[in-house]
């Protein structure tokens, strides 16, 4: 990996997972630091995170993080609930023993790591286990699908979700029940069952919707 995409990774996963404060302004200059590298380079690679939505900028006003919205976390719900849905059933229908295989070793990782955070206070190198193990389970998922740009999409889509979920004053919340749901999808799966999985996932997401009282008018 080239020393640009090794910062551009390493930025996108900070903006992920919570390490700056929504509607933070970045600085290329004061971030080139962090990177060892110039502040051009540091300025190229927001830009390129800024067209996959995770950071915002303005011209004379420069990058920020993108600022908390309740409807933008539905909005994204609702894609994460049709792209993950079909790419599972597209999976279900073109994967074979293999799929299941990778979908099954990726669903015992998170497991594991589920109950580890679950247990006890987490440190923060378990916090990154477990957001790239449930990364992994859900692109797994949907991963036999034979769409790229519905794999493309569904990362994108995915990394905006759990930026507006991960900020720095709530870096982790450990939710029970994503156990059991987890394991249900899995099942699913294995089951061939497209209209269970729809709703399993439906099931799983549907926490992050805006009650309809709470809907812009």
């Amino acid at each position: 990996m080239s020393k640009d995409n090794e910062i551009l990774v390493s930025l996108r996963g900070r903006l992920v997972n919570g390490q700056f404060d929504p509607g933070q302004r970045l600085q290329p200059e004061k971030l080139r630091t962090d990177y060892g590298c110039s502040a051009s380079t540091l300025r190229e690679t927001l830009f390129r995170l800024s067209t996959e939505g995770l950071v915002d900028f303005q011209e004379q006003r420069g990058f920020r993080v993108p600022r908390l919205s309740r409807k933008l976390q539905h909005e994204l719900t609702l894609m994460r609930i049709l792209l993950e849905g079909e790419g599972a059933c597209l999976s279900i229908r073109l994967g074979g023993v293999a799929w299941e295989a990778r979908l099954s070793a990726a669903h015992h990782q998170l497991s594991h790591i589920e109950m580890r955070v679950g247990s006890e206070p987490p440190a923060g190198h378990i916090l990154e286990l477990w957001s790239n193990a449930e990364l992994e389970f859900h692109q797994t998922l949907i991963g036999a699908c034979d769409s790229d740009t519905l794999k493309r999409t569904h990362r994108i889509i995915y990394n905006q979700f759990r930026q507006q979920l991960i900020t720095t004053g709530q870096k982790f919340v450990f939710i029970p029940e994503n156990v059991e749901q987890h394991k249900a999808i899995l099942d699913a799966a294995l089951d061939r069952d497209e209209p269970l999985i729809r709703r399993r996932i439906h099931d799983h997401l549907a926490r992050n919707l805006m009650q309809p009282e709470a809907m812009p008018v």
